[in-house]
């Protein structure tokens, strides 16, 4: 359980924060929607992980026992929210010229080797959609049993309009039906199957060509693409459990489509707090294939994309993210990266230090203080911006123990010690090998012969020499000091 203040989440179906009380406490069932492995994982979905990877590592530090699920959809995903069209699995395999499950494995593979770059822990659990079919059919049957579906032609439909009447079908995302797109069934496009408009397929016939289908009591076909993690999700965590987590996208109508399954199957609103992360931005537009402006988690890294000036390591990526809120949109510019590039080797820099730091008998630095606040931050809905921020005002404090400043014992230095190991390592999942876009032993190496340079201007009276050294490194956010014996850099704020 916390240590301090209680966790607070803010919950997308109340829309405000709440105490987070787990089900069955100690234990924690969370889900959050993986990847549809049809193409490269993109940079919104790496955001949407490292979010969860964070709720996942805090909880586990609270001291709750976490079953994380994140599934694998690997068929039933349709190009259009009218549920027709081809499976994008299978309209990428004719395009590759490969099988349907050559596309699943490269991308998963694929997807496996992103998030491992990015340093997220793997799920408890990473269930396929294709390896829960049975599961799935069950499911359309209880529907059906209660009375929220209908077949016709060998596609069965939700009933939304039956279950609004008997639940609210809008709940999560705030939508109501009457505000919806108002189509009456000879207005739906081809005289479609569909009785109303915001009807769903939880499952769909197959057509001739389609390599992936199984068979059901409703004839060939795939199941539907919501249906998938109502299946997944409480097969694993129980009909009701804690956390479901994904992308803002993914609130309507997949999210709203999953609470109406399985209330509609079991009776049970299988979620107690809803979590979305918001939207990638890029110069204040928003990112878009379309608008050329949207990066591959490789591009980034490797600087290979004409709105990048240099490569941004995986470390520097994740910091930049942990630097905001994740409901708020992240927008990404050069400058905001560079300046996350400069904030991390200042952080990893001071964590060097602190490992070094000479102590005294008594301490004069208020160690408890910086624990306190970055616990606080936290609980507070998981604000790793505000965590970050105190974090930087230990920075401060070790430097000035580092310049005898302010005095550190024994005791309290371990405990400082091991807060940053467990905050910055442990919770942000940040990393030191990989915190810097430059090898770390090269850039010290230049540093020095810098140094060195203007110290022998000093030594020739070359003051303006040594003042313009001191001032063009200022300038890339490099700070000297000057001692009696010699001179020292490192990275401002």
């Amino acid at each position: 359980m916390p240590e301090s203040n209680p966790l607070y989440i803010y919950n997308s179906l109340s829309r405000k924060k709440e105490v987070f009380e787990a089900l069955n406490p100690p234990f924690v069932g969370m889900y959050v929607c993986g990847p549809t492995v049809y193409s490269d994982v993109h940079l919104g979905n790496v955001r949407s992980f490292l979010t969860f990877d964070v709720v996942y590592r805090y909880l586990t530090y609270l001291g709750y026992n976490v079953r994380y699920v994140r599934n694998i959809t690997d068929v039933g995903h349709l190009l259009d929210d009218r549920d027709e069209g081809d499976d994008k699995i299978e309209k990428r395999a004719r395009l590759e010229k490969i099988e349907p499950m050559e596309i699943v494995q490269k991308y998963t593979n694929g997807f496996h080797n992103t998030v491992n770059q990015f340093n997220l822990i793997p799920p408890s659990i990473e269930p396929t959609a294709t390896g829960h079919i049975i599961e799935q059919i069950e499911m359309v049957q209880r529907i059906i049993k209660n009375g929220y579906a209908y077949e016709v032609n060998g596609s069965v439909y939700f009933n939304v309009k039956k279950y609004d009447e008997e639940h609210n079908y809008g709940e999560l995302s705030g939508r109501k039906l009457d505000e919806l797109l108002n189509q009456t069934r000879d207005e739906l496009e081809g005289g479609h199957e569909k009785r109303f408009f915001a009807d769903f397929a939880i499952w769909k016939k197959a057509a001739k060509d389609t390599i992936m289908k199984w068979d059901s009591p409703w004839g060939i076909g795939v199941p539907g693409w919501h249906l998938e993690c109502s299946v997944m999700s409480t097969k694993y965590l129980g009909q009701a459990f804690d956390i479901h987590g994904g992308g803002m996208d993914l609130k309507f109508p997949h999210h709203e489509c999953e609470i109406a399954q399985s209330i509609g199957a079991d009776g049970v609103s299988p979620v107690k707090y809803w979590m979305h992360g918001n939207m990638l931005t890029v110069n204040g537009t928003k990112m878009s294939k379309s608008l050329g402006n949207s990066f591959l988690p490789e591009e980034l890294i490797s600087g290979d994309h004409p709105l990048l000036e240099k490569g941004y390591t995986p470390m520097t990526v994740r910091f930049f993210f942990l630097q905001a809120n994740y409901k708020s949109t992240v927008d990404f510019s050069n400058e905001a990266l560079q300046a996350a590039e400069k904030g991390l080797n200042r952080l990893m820099t001071a964590i060097d230090t602190l490992m070094q730091l000479t102590t005294s008998e008594q301490s004069n630095v208020d160690v408890d203080a910086i624990i306190k606040a970055s616990k606080e931050s936290m609980n507070d809905d998981f604000n790793t911006p505000t965590t970050i921020a105190h974090l930087f005002d230990g920075v401060k404090l070790i430097n000035s123990i580092n310049d005898n400043k302010n005095t550190i014992n024994d005791a309290d230095l371990k405990i400082l010690q091991n807060h940053y190991n467990t905050f910055v390592f442990d919770i942000l999942g940040l990393t030191k090998e990989n915190s810097s876009s430059s090898n770390d032993e090269l850039s010290d190496e230049l540093m020095g012969l810098i140094i060195d340079l203007r110290n022998q201007s000093k030594e020739n009276k070359d003051w303006s020499t040594a003042d313009l050294i001191r001032d063009e490194l200022k300038k890339l956010n490099i700070s000297i000091k000057d001692t009696k014996d010699s001179s020292t850099w490192d990275y401002e704020k």
